[in-house]
């Protein structure tokens, strides 16, 4: 979708694309150029995208991709959709905490592991936000409003370990 998103603003070739991508949406894992152009050739087989007159370049021969009606309506459907509210209610976080008390490990030292864990990942992000990106800044904030609430969670189940462990293993 966000190539569709991408071609809505503009037709381009496949460099371009992962260019923007990567610079909007693939901060910490680049998009590979064999999944732009296999995307693509999905996207123009059902009728998502037209690709023009191939074009010479300083490389290899080049199209440029444009998004077609039926393109724009699904990005536009898409768009409009909100995503599913996380988190999910099973999470492997939980899983192995219950998983640790039934088989009668520390639960405890499992959680201050990942507060730990939870903690260096925002001090990397704290460390992001000090660029000058507004995206960077933005995706920092994202990511840790999430580990700031998988924080509560950890204390609150650290908390109630006790409580917990009887659940699990009667």
């Amino acid at each position: 979708m966000a190539l569709l998103g991408l071609l809505d603003r503009e037709p381009s070739h496949g460099y371009d694309l992962k260019r923007d991508y990567d610079t909007y949406f693939g901060r910490t894992k680049p998009l590979p150029f064999g999944q732009v152009y296999a995307t693509l050739a999905r996207l123009t087989r059902d009728g998502k995208v037209v690709p023009g007159e191939i074009e010479p370049g300083d490389g290899p021969d080049r199209k440029r991709y444009a998004i077609t009606p039926d393109g724009k309506a699904e990005f536009e459907t898409w768009l409009g959709e909100p995503i599913e509210p996380e988190p999910h209610l099973q999470t492997v976080l939980f899983a192995k905490v219950v998983l640790a008390l039934m088989l009668g490990r520390s639960a405890e030292r499992y959680l201050d592991i990942q507060r730990a864990a939870h903690l260096q990942r925002m001090r990397e992000l704290t460390e992001m936000k000090r660029s000058d990106s507004l995206i960077d800044l933005l995706l920092a904030d994202h990511g840790l409003f999430h580990l700031e609430a998988d924080l509560r969670w950890i204390d609150t189940t650290a908390a109630r370990l006790p409580l917990l462990t009887k659940a699990v293993t009667a």
